[in-house]
């Protein structure tokens, strides 16, 4: 009887131990699941939700199919999509190359304390957009003495509204950007040069490779994913931008709408007009754009090299 027991209680046990780890993944991918479910595909199950319905502050919402799809037809959210398609389109062709060329110099022998260049340069990520935005506020005010004035008015140029003009609006947004986010994907093409071999370097030179054939032929098809990398989060950076625009005008509204943004427009809709219906379609087309157009650039990009099959 003893036996039995025994063998009852060890089969027992390999019976448990066997749930258990068919249960462990479940319980390790339970976290990320719930996360998932309850920060993204609730809000924009919910958003969807909202975007068909008319819903003004806190009244019962009405189902209204595809009318507010239909009343973001307006010249608000059309230059607001303009600007920032403007703004990504500028950014990226900026932070993009820019920051590897620069990380392609710092992980060289010809600068010297290279580590002090680096912190240098990923300072201004550390520093809130807030405080970043309202020093840009005030360099670029059109006061005589600010900063910009008084440095372009020593080559004679008369003091400028910087921020009165949709162009200049949008060259003080587009540096802002640069400014903060330079030193953040210079640390990204650092670590990806890391990857790259020196011994293909080497074999380079004894070919005679030059250092432009060599960056061409050999880090930049090494730094590739990374690169792909930045330029995804750079496209959905871009679409996303408002704390910047917001600090600048002190409001989601600019005069004549020429800092205005889709996010910028979502909020005025949702917060200053309470037309939460208006909002959430917008916030759903601002989604489907920046997803067409990551897959359209995806696919261009081919990062896993499905084209090369």
């Amino acid at each position: 009887m003893s036996k039995q027991t025994d063998i009852q209680k060890k089969g027992t046990k390999k019976a448990g131990k066997i749930r258990m780890i068919k249960l462990a993944p479940y319980i390790f991918t339970a976290p990320f699941v719930i996360y998932f479910l309850l920060f993204f595909i609730y809000p924009i199950t919910d958003t969807i939700k909202t975007s068909m319905s008319q819903q003004v502050g806190f009244a019962p919402p009405k189902f209204s199919g595809f009318a507010n799809y239909k009343l973001l037809i307006d010249d608000y959210f059309i230059m607001a999509t303009q600007n920032s398609a403007i703004y990504t389109f500028f950014t990226c062709l900026i932070l993009i190359p820019l920051p590897l060329l620069l990380a392609v110099l710092l992980d060289s022998k010809f600068v010297v304390r290279s580590e002090l260049f680096k912190s240098a340069l990923f300072i201004p990520a550390l520093t809130s957009v807030v405080m970043a935005g309202l020093f840009f506020k005030y360099a670029f005010s059109s006061n005589p003495n600010a900063l910009m004035n008084a440095f372009v008015g020593v080559f004679g140029i008369p003091p400028q509204g910087w921020l009165e003009k949709r162009t200049t609006t949008w060259i003080v947004l587009v540096l802002f950007c640069v400014w903060k986010w330079l030193g953040v994907n210079i640390v990204y093409y650092l670590s990806a040069l890391q990857m790259v071999s020196k011994d293909l370097y080497e074999a380079a030179m004894i070919d005679g490779a030059t250092a432009w054939e060599r960056f061409i032929h050999i880090t930049v098809p090494g730094v590739k994913p990374t690169i792909i990398y930045v330029l995804t989060i750079s496209i959905y950076g871009g679409f996303s931008m408002f704390a910047e625009a917001f600090t600048l005008f002190n409001s989601a509204r600019t005069p004549g709408d020429i800092g205005a943004t889709i996010v910028s427009y979502i909020y005025a809709q949702g917060f200053n007009r309470n037309n939460f219906g208006i909002a959430s379609a917008a916030g759903i087309v601002l989604l489907a754009g920046v997803l067409i157009i990551n897959i359209i650039q995806l696919r261009i990009t081919d990062p896993v090299g499905k084209n090369n099959d």
